[in-house]
């Protein structure tokens, strides 16, 4: 039986704690390419490190359990980790994407696996009865960010979940802008979640990582077994970093929202800003669905200046905060995700979603929310036209 009932506690002490050998809290990076066996045909856990780590292993154990999950994964980087999910599919296989989805996940559909026959679908997923019509006989899965990045579109997760198992297809989620802190899709009935662990998971932007977490164990088995075919695992001293960061994961999410709520209601509040996306705002499209879902509205938000404000003058005027791509790290970031984050997507299409030219993505970090908020406003004010 657990010690502990709350996941504040399951961050610490999780998946698989300390050293049994020498009684150490931490686990040990386990920093070795293979292991000496017993004998021919005796068995043993631990054989090659791209099979099996003990570092690793534990990593793995506790995002299970963060998720609620039957089984974790940890990938060299996020797109190692969607990589592994969609290597899920054959040819002839359609996966239905959310209409803004992190730019990297478009590009691997788009430029990777379409060489390979399996295709893909942008759809709005924040209409179930529009999303249903879509679902064609070769339709295997619907992959959604909820949040989406990067305008912070909810999904009604449960729903999406429900018609994906009326159709007997998987449904994927992307967890990286909530992490299992604010929200678990496992729980609404999603059958797999992927994280880029680079982002708030690590929160100190000093490890690149992917996480993947299944919901059975017929899932498990072949993510597995893709996993240790592919061979893009993370690294035992990286993994270490990982279970580390997320050690920290509730003070840090704790504080970047609260910063994140008070830059929202200020950029809203402000002459100078035409529209703020944050769905932790009364107004935002899927407030009511995300306070279901999430524990709130995490601390990602972008928005957009009116046309006689130069966003180069802003970007350039910034001083604390740091023009740079990524985010979840504790230092407060921004990026143009036109140019940058989904820069690989056609603009035709970046216009048909909304991921307008002057579209400025913020990842609030856990400085001063007052020197974060000063920074914003003299940019704001420098870039005035």
């Amino acid at each position: 039986m657990s010690a502990y009932n709350n996941i504040e506690s399951a961050l610490i002490h999780g998946g698989i704690y300390g050293d049994e050998y020498t009684k150490a809290v931490n686990v040990p990076i386990y920093q070795t390419s293979t292991y000496e066996q017993s004998g021919l045909g005796e068995e043993f856990r631990w054989e090659y490190s791209r099979t099996g780590n003990p570092t690793r292993a534990a990593l793995e154990a506790l995002i299970a359990e963060l998720e609620h999950g039957t089984a974790g994964f940890a990938f060299a980087s996020g797109m190692a980790a969607i990589t592994a999910v969609l290597s899920l599919f054959h040819t002839g296989d359609r996966i239905i994407i959310s209409s803004n989805v992190y730019g990297g996940t478009f590009r691997l559909l788009d430029k990777v696996f379409n060489h390979f026959g399996i295709s893909y679908s942008i759809e709005d997923t924040t209409d179930i009865s529009s999303l249903e019509k879509k679902i064609t006989k070769e339709v295997k899965a619907i992959l959604v960010e909820s949040p989406a990045n990067p305008l912070l579109t909810v999904t009604d997760l449960a729903a999406v979940s429900r018609l994906a198992a009326k159709y007997d297809i998987l449904s994927i989620v992307d967890n990286t802008f909530m992490t299992p802190y604010l929200q678990r899709p496992l729980e609404l009935g999603a059958d797999i979640v992927i994280h880029s662990a680079t982002k708030y998971l690590g929160g100190h932007s000093d490890v690149v990582a992917g996480l993947v977490v299944v919901n059975d164990d017929k899932l498990a088995k072949q993510i597995a077994f893709i996993q240790n075919s592919t061979g893009g695992v993370l690294g035992p001293f990286d993994s270490f970093l990982l279970i580390r960061g997320i050690k920290t994961l509730g003070v840090r999410l704790d504080r970047h929202v609260e910063n994140a709520e008070k830059a929202a209601e200020f950029l809203s509040r402000h002459k100078a800003v035409k529209n703020v996306y944050y769905p932790g705002l009364p107004e935002a499209q899927g407030y009511e669905i995300n306070k279901r879902q999430a524990k709130n509205g995490g601390a990602m938000i972008s928005f957009e200046l009116y046309e006689n404000y130069d966003i180069k003058k802003f970007f350039k005027s910034l001083k604390l905060v740091a023009l740079a791509e990524s985010l979840g790290g504790v230092e407060s970031l921004v990026c143009h995700p036109a140019s940058m984050t989904h820069a690989s997507i056609p603009y035709e299409v970046r216009q048909q979603v909304g991921i307008t030219d002057g579209l400025i993505r913020l990842s609030i970090g856990i400085e001063s929310i007052d020197d974060i908020l000063a920074d914003i406003a003299q940019a704001i004010e420098e870039s005035e036209g």
